[in-house]
Formats: structure tokens, C-alpha cells, sequence
């Protein structure tokens, strides 16, 4: 079987990824994330996507035939992307943004093998319920939301402020497995590879 490199930092690809049974390495793939003029939401993860598995590939550099994996997750909301916080402020401003209303999640997923890469884009709307500026600067002081996009993590204590979900939930925390497990299997990788019967 040859080799899978998951060219994320993010703890939950990880999980997401040895969750439906991928044995795998992670690597760190930095890549310059800013958007371009002009450039769409859903243009703008999947060019990080491929990125990130380009840069993975570098870093793993020549030898056996191996495969990288490589992820971006977007919120969206009214065609703007709201990155990761920078502070209190700007976490607390995303959440009320984001109270009592509809927002996109699109996560897009890349596998490249030598030249040969193939990527999917994967949307899915989250409806938050009403968030009050306690509760905000509250969630604020968790932690959680300093590294997620959006400012919330659905995984986490985040969850508490969704009230609806039309979509994929793995791909709202980072990893869309159905669609991770179709694109892997196209380059001979499946899945499950860890499973033990019972």
C-alpha cells in the first residue's frame, strides 16, 4: 500500500482521518493564505486545498509512489469569508454576525500523486440560533475558538449554538468523509484498513 501524508496541523483531520480507518503521516504544509482579488469562496479552498497537498509533496519529497492529502475549511457568510479570529473582538463580531442566522461551510479536500491531483469542494449551511455578547465573550474564554474558522469549533463547546445543520458534518469540522474516502479510493487507498471484525 503506498504511503499517505495528511499535509494539515489541524488535530481534527487527524482524528477524522483515523476515524474511518486511514493509516496515515501528518506533515505541516504552510502555504501563503490569502485570498486572491476577486477569487470565490469556493475557488479560494479548493486552490488552498491543492496548495497544501502541493506543498506536502515538497516536503516529502521524491522516492516510492506516495500520496498527499491536503484540506481548507471556509465560513461563509453573505459571500464573505470570515477567517480565524485575530481576538476577542473580532471572535465576539463573527459570533454576532452569526446569531440567528444561515451560514455556508465549504471544505474542499485534495489528493495529489506525482503531477496528478484531483479535488472536491464540499458545502454545507449551518443555522445558528441567537448568541447573546455574554455567551460570546463566555466561549471566547474557553479557548476554543482562537484557531477555528468562523470563530467556533461545531466539534466542541461550539455546538451548543447550532440549531440546524443541511450537509456534512465531518466537512464542518474539517474532512468530509464520504467524499475523502471516494477521492482516496480513486488513487487506490481505501479505507477501513484498520477495522478488526468482531
Amino acid at each position: 500500500m503506498k504511503p499517505l501524508y495528511l499535509a494539515s496541523g489541524s488535530p481534527r483531520r487527524r482524528e477524522l482521518l483515523t476515524q474511518i480507518g486511514v493509516p496515515f503521516s501528518a506533515i505541516s504544509a504552510d502555504i501563503d493564505e490569502t485570498p486572491l482579488p476577486q477569487e470565490s469562496p469556493a475557488a479560494y479552498v479548493e486552490r488552498l486545498a491543492r496548495g497544501k497537498a502541493a506543498a506536502g509533496r515538497d516536503v516529502v519529497g521524491a522516492g516510492a509512489p506516495f500520496c498527499v492529502l491536503g484540506a481548507d475549511t471556509a465560513v461563509v457568510l453573505d459571500g464573505k469569508i470570515l477567517g480565524k479570529p485575530v481576538d476577542e473582538a473580532d471572535a465576539c463580531a463573527m459570533l454576532k454576525m452569526l446569531s440567528g442566522c444561515e451560514h455556508e461551510v465549504l471544505t474542499a479536500i485534495a489528493v495529489l500523486e506525482g503531477e496528478r491531483c484531483e479535488s472536491r469542494v464540499v458545502r454545507s449551511v449551518v443555522r445558528f440560533r441567537p448568541i447573546s455578547s455574554d455567551e460570546a465573550t463566555t466561549y471566547w474564554a474557553s479557548g476554543e475558538p482562537r484557531d477555528k474558522a468562523g470563530g467556533y469549533g461545531i466539534q466542541g463547546l461550539g455546538a451548543v449554538f447550532v440549531a440546524g445543520l443541511n450537509g456534512s458534518y465531518s466537512a464542518v469540522v474539517g474532512l468530509p468523509l464520504c467524499e475523502t474516502a471516494e477521492l482516496l479510493g480513486h488513487f487506490g487507498i481505501p479505507c477501513w484498513q484498520n477495522h478488526n471484525a468482531r
